[in-house]
């Protein structure tokens, strides 16, 4: 399906933040990326991706905007960068990543980072919880969800809490304070600049289609894998759910069982305690997370639209990922 693009006027700018403004273009709500686009201002005539919003999807209800026809056509790239968000599409543009910039190829051995593997991008904020503050965590993007990084109102939420140090944009994912090729070297620089732990999870939202291995989710285990490969302390945070209306993903989610069997390295999942182990799952630990409400608070939690007391184990989980993990850096 081509791509389906509509012409129109900027009525609103709402709020603007590092790297997102979010506005109205026809009296429509729309987001727009500066670093892509140029900047947004009231009255600009734009091109505005309206497909997602015009076939009902779970895109958040909002369109995108496409282009800036008013201010954002003399844009020029970073003459740096010789490597290419998005290639050979429309949207394709030269951006600087962190391995382009490295005069030695580092040392590949990751000396037991503690990289925390997550499913949806809703763990990412309690198991931010659960390292704590005092230590530099990485935020890692990987595609499976939303690819922009500051599309994440939690993302910034927690570098403003010192939760989070710094952002990593890997693979087609846009917008972190570093761009990556892979998980494996984004990994590697998180151990060059000195983080303490990593949190790897997928942007808002997640690609699925109901099936064994055609979700977002699987991008766990492809951060999971390369942490063993290199060396690092692998902590998957599972999915769990006792409010989902569907049955997969009810208890223990099929998308953690479908990670679980991708994982080829030494990985741990982490449990909170005092719920049930589930019998499939193998190599387990149980980690105390009834502090987990107390450490979030203030952060923002929200799972499928359910809060913290309709999926108290869902936080709990990712919480206790944190935990074990800030345990592994002792």
């Amino acid at each position: 399906m081509p791509v389906t693009l509509q012409r129109g006027r900027v009525t609103a700018v709402a709020e603007r933040h590092d790297g997102i403004v979010r506005l109205e273009v026809d009296g429509r709500r729309c987001v727009a990326y500066p670093a892509l686009t140029g900047p947004v201002a009231l009255g600009d005539e734009v091109l505005v991706n309206v497909q997602a919003v015009e076939l009902g999807l779970g895109s958040g209800g909002f369109d995108v905007l496409h282009a800036n026809l008013t201010r954002g056509l003399e844009l020029r790239g970073d003459g740096r960068a010789h490597v290419m968000k998005l290639p050979y599409t429309p949207l394709q543009h030269a951006v600087l990543h962190a391995e382009e910039s490295w005069e030695h190829e580092p040392g590949a051995d990751l000396a037991g980072l503690p990289v925390v593997c997550c499913s949806l991008h809703s763990q990412v904020a309690p198991a931010c919880a659960g390292l704590g503050r005092e230590l530099r965590v990485a935020y890692v993007q990987l595609a499976g969800g939303a690819l922009p990084v500051p599309l994440s109102d939690t993302v910034r939420a927690l570098r403003e809490a010192t939760l989070v140090r710094t952002t990593v944009a890997v693979g087609p994912c846009v917008g972190g304070e570093m761009a990556c090729v892979s998980v494996a070297s984004a990994l590697v620089a998180c151990s060059r600049l000195g983080m303490d732990a990593a949190v790897c999870a997928i942007g808002p939202g997640i690609v699925g289609t109901g099936s064994r291995y055609g979700h977002g989710a699987l991008a766990a285990a492809e951060a999971s894998n390369a942490a063993a490969a290199l060396g690092g302390a692998a902590v998957l945070a599972p999915r769990i759910s006792a409010a989902d209306v569907r049955e997969r993903h009810r208890g223990l989610s099929h998308h953690t069982l479908a990670v679980l069997e991708l994982v080829r390295g030494a990985a741990t999942v982490a449990w909170p305690a005092g719920l049930r182990v589930p019998e499939e799952l193998g190599r387990v630990e149980e980690v105390d997370a009834s502090g987990w409400r107390e450490a979030c608070s203030g952060l923002p939690l929200a799972h499928m639209g359910r809060g913290p007391d309709e999926e108290p184990w869902f936080f709990a989980a990712a919480y206790a990922a944190g935990v074990l993990a800030r345990a592994r850096t002792a």
